[in-house]
């Protein structure tokens, strides 16, 4: 089966597509408080994160990707032709040196913490001094304060419209436009449809947490901050976040989430393996034999929710995770 992307287009008209803006280089991007210029299409580029890997493989990019590296979910299957194609430098973090030595003409970051002013793989002046531009998803940056907590704290809720902005910036620096609009608008709707299935449902009262994963399950859990991607994703639908704290994912402690008593429980699906709670599997039984957890009426009631962690980011499975959530939300049943 095609890839929803390549079906979008191929219903756009033969005019259309002539008529879609194209790139004039030199380009110059204002990323994230640095300007990078771009003097062509960049023929190799190196992602760190799989939500700008995706998002350059929806764009059909996936030739011009040379290796990609900090995976939390598997590649979604309409992409794993293109993804198979790749070299994969690191499930988690890349060395600086293995994405160097691939030689990129871009470096896509989902996360400041991998490439920023404390980049664990290293700083944007690293790079620049190598000619090498990075390109940092906006929306980590853009209303965030990410030398604030070990996720970052977000001074300003997310916006949407900053995944809309990656696409259509990406896009801009392949000079791919009339492919990143389809994207976009297969996007908006996908929003708007998750919006509607909720639509006329009374969820004033309904509540929500969720747990992407602990370091240890006999300490406190990783859970989904305010005005967050997450948080978004619960505002959008209607539905009130049980966690305070602006941090994007904070520690809280499970006596102050079994106070709270979330209507639902949303737990992260994850391929990766750095923490045993990132098998969900875990997580399910921990929240079912835990003295406290057990007690939580989401549990109780089998209102959870298992979500990919991918769709808890901002990429484009996020959209995938609205209509997740939507769905449930709406039936009143989680499943779990």
């Amino acid at each position: 089966m095609l890839p929803r992307l390549y079906l979008l287009l191929a219903a756009i008209s033969a005019p259309a597509l002539a008529h879609a803006q194209a790139t004039h280089y030199p380009l110059t991007v204002e990323n994230c408080g640095v300007a990078q210029t771009f003097g062509q299409a960049p023929q190799r580029a190196v992602t760190i994160g799989q939500a700008g890997t995706e998002m350059l493989y929806a764009l059909g990019l996936g030739s011009k990707v040379a290796g990609t590296s900090l995976w939390f979910n598997n590649v979604l299957p309409e992409f794993k032709a293109q993804d198979q194609q790749v070299e994969r430098l690191a499930d988690n973090d890349p060395s600086f040196e293995a994405v160097v030595n691939k030689r990129p003409q871009l470096v896509t970051v989902q996360f400041e913490w991998m490439v920023g002013p404390q980049g664990v793989v290293g700083t944007r002046e690293q790079f620049s001094e190598l000619n090498i531009p990075t390109y940092l998803l906006p929306s980590d940056c853009e209303g965030k304060d990410n030398l604030v907590g070990a996720d970052g704290t977000r001074l300003q809720p997310f916006r949407i419209d900053t995944v809309y902005k990656s696409v259509s910036e990406l896009a801009a620096i392949f000079d791919v436009q009339d492919r990143g609009e389809a994207l976009n608008n297969d996007l908006r709707r996908r929003l708007e449809r998750a919006k509607q299935h909720v639509a006329g449902k009374d969820l004033s009262h309904t509540s929500a947490m969720f747990w992407f994963s602990s370091a240890d399950l006999e300490i406190d859990p990783y859970v989904a901050g305010r005005q967050g991607v997450a948080d978004f994703m619960l505002q959008t639908l209607g539905v009130r976040n049980v966690v305070q704290s602006h941090e994007e994912w904070p520690t809280v402690g499970w006596e102050t989430l079994a106070k709270a008593n979330p209507t639902w429980i949303i737990i992260a699906r994850m391929d990766r393996r750095r923490f045993p709670a990132d098998d969900y599997h875990k997580k399910l039984e921990f929240l079912r034999n835990d003295p406290v957890t057990r007690q939580m009426e989401a549990v109780k009631n089998g209102r959870i929710v298992i979500l990919d962690a991918d769709a808890m980011q901002a990429g484009i499975r996020l959209f995938r995770g609205l209509e997740t959530l939507s769905t449930a939300f709406a039936s009143g049943e989680g499943g779990q």
